[in-house]
Formats: C-alpha cells, structure tokens, sequence
C-alpha cells in the first residue's frame, strides 16, 4: 500500500496527499478503526516533508474521514467505511447499470444527430485549417483585461463573488443601452437581458415565442448560422428558408412566402452574415421590415460582427428603422470581435418580452457570471474597446484582402461572397462537390467548412463553402487556398 501515490506539477503538495488518502478510505483499501502510519513514517512512504502529511492528516479530520487519539495517532473514521459499502466498492452487490441510450428523450437524440462539432473534422497537428471565424487570441490585450479585473475588484470584489441578477449585472445593461443608442436605435420602452453569449440569448426567446398547441413556424435566409438551424429545430420550428442575392435575402421571395401562411417569427442576420459575409443593402432592410411588419412577423436580429465592417458606411441594425416599434429583437454579443471567453450576450427587446425572457432565464440559470459581465464592464468604460476594434479591424481587412486575393488567384471558377467580418463564402459550380472537395484537401493537410450544414435541407448547398481566416497566417494561408484551388480543378 501507498507505492502508487504520484505527485504532478501545480498543486499544493499537501492536498494531493489528503485527496490520495481520502480515495482509499472511500475505496475501502483504508477500513474502519484502522490505523494510519504516523507523519513521519507516511512522509517516509510517500517521499514527501512530515510537515505535508501533518497538514493532509489535519485537513482529513476536519472533513470527518479521519480522527485523532492523543498519543496514539489517527484513524479511519466509520462513516468513511459505510460510506464505501454503500457504493459497493467492497464487491458485495453487482454495480447499478442503467441503458441510458434508452432512456434520453427525443429532444437529446436530436441534438446528438444535429451536432456537427462531435461528428465534425479531427484534423492533425499541422494542418492548415479554415474551420474557424473564432478571433485571433494573439491580438487580445491581456493588460488591459487583467487591469478591468484588478479594477473591479477593488471596487466590488465580495459582492461580485455573490450570487447576481437574472437580468444581468445593471451597470453594464446601462452602458449596452447607450451602446445601442449610438447605433441609431430608440431604447423608449425596451429593456435589457445579459445572456451567456449569443446562443443562449437565441434559445430562451425561441423557447418564449414556440407556440404551445402546434409547431413554430419561422423563416430565415438560406443559408444561415448552423447553430441556429440546429436551436430551431431543437425547439420544434418548421424552417423555411429564402435565398439570398448579393445583397441581401430575396425580397420577392419572400413576399411570395408570407403569403402562403403564418410565421411565427423570422430569425435575420443583416449584417456580415453567416455564413455568406453578405451585408443586407439599405433599400432590402427596409423592403423586409416594411413586409415583416404587414404581416406581424416579428424579427429576431442577430447583430454578428457589425464592428467588422472595411469598407463603405456603417448600415444601421434592422431594430433601428422600427424607431419606437417594438416588432424587434436584437441579440448582440462581443464573442466573434473581443473574447469569446467571457461568455457575455445580451437581448434587446419589448419591455414585457424581456420580462418575461428574465424569469425563463432565472429558472434555467439563475443568472449570467457577474465576474465576466463586470470584467467586460470595466473594460469598456476604461476605454479599451475602440482602441482594440481600431487594431483588430486593421489587421483582420489585411487578412480578409490576402483571402481575397489568393481566392481571385488560385480559386477563379468560385463566386465569392463577404463584405467583411472574419470569413469567405465560396460557390463553385455544381459539379464540385465539397465534401469530396475537402476529402481531397485533407489528404494535403488543408481543412474548411462545407457549406452544405449552413443549409436547410439536406442536398443543398453542396458546391459551397466557408473560409475563415482569422486564426490562420499570411504563409499558411496562401499555401493552404493553393491547394484547394489544385484540388478542385480535378473535379471540374
């Protein structure tokens, strides 16, 4: 006994002994009444200081495993030993087996089947991927984000680690306001919920507007987010999906479409969409907001990437035409042009929907972590975030013009789509098939994202593909569109 303690690297000495000793006596290796080695004979058997074993022996007892007897040393408390035989870990009883395959619901073998991540591309180390329109960590300005920290902190460092408001962290839902304020919308009778990032904003309104007698009916542009395909799905909505032009979704269509039947909300991403990088043109927005409105449909606007523009003017978000309407709601998020890590979102909204949207969100989780909403906050307020945007948009329109550029060069036969943001849309003509195209690619070490998941239905989509480039090197990027432009000849 005790030859299979080993130590690893950054944990205090002392609690590694106590958790290695704490196993064996629920394990039943260590019995009830038993007697431990002393601190100097067990610091002899693990090779660690008497020092170290007397704090472990110590934190032992105060959890109740152990207990001591002046000057005769510790022993293994009984309740550590019932503990083990009601696990079973003494071979008495066969261990509890349950088939949990038959007993997940349809909703979780759904998600399963729409998960692309899990079945998704296990590439080497080395290979050149264009799977991500993640941002790229080496711009973060961990100085300043360590400063907000400290900042804050200081200022509220015991409540912060409390339990917080389901609606969200009030000074941060205060700056947001003005946030959108500056982007042209009118906040007079809209409120504020702070989400874990945009999804988790998208699932608790879908989970509001779902009709309770039938199943939801939304439409949207086809192709759109896959996240978003798989939420509404998940949450029981009929999709159908409307092409898009070059500027923006199929008005016309779409016309066509309202009239055949009644929608319960349409899901748009007017500005570097996803995944096309299409920005909606001014005249489009307000066509579809003025259709949307004639046959109450309300809209559900994602605000991905509008910070990313390079070229032309700033296009108001769609919740900004609506002026005082309240036929709107913006879902924005920081994650894909500051730090997806700090898993911040926010819903913009009615006042009685955001109401509404609390509660749901205090019954799933209570709320959204303080200590990232008030880092974001103090980062903001400290004057960080225009100054990172300035940088980040710099360098990622270096990048977008190379990927255009080698895509002009290498990839002359693909239509290209993207007026900005951290990715390009290629179609190819309809004998290129991409997932065959990204088979070929692999071999070579070079990966993407076929374009067919961002589709509606199966079998479309299939000549396409999206390209991001954030994460990937000027060197690596040139090499990696060569290769797909020599692997896609082969197939035309």
């Amino acid at each position: 006994m005790f030859q299979d303690f080993k130590l690893v690297e950054d944990r205090p000495v002392a609690i590694q002994v106590k958790e290695y000793i704490n196993r064996l006596i629920i394990k039943g290796a260590l019995q009830a009444g038993q007697k431990l080695p002393s601190t100097r004979e067990m610091s002899l058997l693990l090779k660690v200081s008497r020092n170290t074993v007397i704090a472990a022996y110590e934190d032992l007892e105060d959890a109740g495993f152990t207990y001591a007897i002046p000057g005769k040393g510790s022993y293994v408390a009984a309740m550590a030993d019932q503990s083990a035989e009601e696990h079973g870990s003494a071979g008495e009883s066969a261990p509890w087996r349950i088939d949990w395959k038959t007993k997940v619901n349809e909703y979780a073998e759904a998600a399963v089947a729409l998960d692309r991540i899990k079945h998704g591309i296990r590439a080497p180390k080395g290979t050149i991927s264009f799977t991500s329109i993640a941002p790229d960590e080496s711009l973060f300005d961990l100085g300043d984000v360590k400063r907000a920290f400290m900042d804050r902190m200081a200022i509220e460092g015991q409540v912060l680690l409390n339990y917080g408001y389901a609606k969200g962290y009030k000074p941060l839902i205060d700056y947001l306001m003005r946030y959108m304020e500056n982007k042209g919308v009118d906040t007079r009778g809209k409120d504020m919920l702070i989400t874990s990032g945009f999804t988790e904003g998208f699932d608790i309104v879908l989970s509001a507007l779902r009709p309770a007698a039938r199943s939801g009916a939304a439409i949207c542009e086809n192709p759109t987010h896959h996240t978003a395909i798989n939420n509404m799905k998940l949450q029981g909505f009929e999709i159908t999906g409307i092409p898009m032009e070059r500027d923006g979704i199929d008005v016309q269509r779409l016309e066509a479409v309202l009239q055949t039947g009644c929608f319960d909300l349409a899901y748009l991403t007017p500005s570097y969409h996803n995944p096309t990088g299409i920005v909606m043109s001014p005249a489009k927005r307000s066509a579809v907001m003025n259709l949307l409105m004639r046959h109450q449909v309300p809209v559900i606007e994602d605000g991905f990437n509008e910070e990313l523009r390079y070229s032309g003017a700033h296009v108001a978000p769609l919740i900004a035409t609506v002026g005082q309407g309240n036929g709107v709601i913006y879902i924005g998020s920081f994650s894909k042009v500051l730090f997806p890590g700090l898993r911040v979102g926010w819903v913009l909204g009615d006042r009685t929907l955001i109401d509404a949207l609390e509660s749901i969100k205090r019954a799933r989780t209570i709320h959204t972590s303080t200590i990232d909403q008030s880092i974001l906050y103090q980062y903001l307020i400290n004057g960080n975030f225009d100054k990172y945007v300035r940088k980040a948009r710099a360098e990622y329109k270096r990048k977008y013009e190379l990927t255009k550029a080698c895509c002009e060069a290498y990839l002359p036969e693909a239509r290209l789509s993207g007026d900005g943001g951290l990715h390009l849309f290629l179609t190819f003509p309809p004998s290129v098939n991409t997932q065959e195209l990204l088979e070929a690619c692999m071999e070579r070490g070079v990966i993407f994202t076929p374009g067919d998941k961002f589709f509606i239905h199966p079998g479309e989509g299939t000549n396409t593909l999206r390209l991001g480039f954030s994460r990937v090197t000027d060197e690596l990027i040139e090499r990696g569109i060569r290769i797909i432009g020599e692997q896609a000849r082969s197939f035309l």
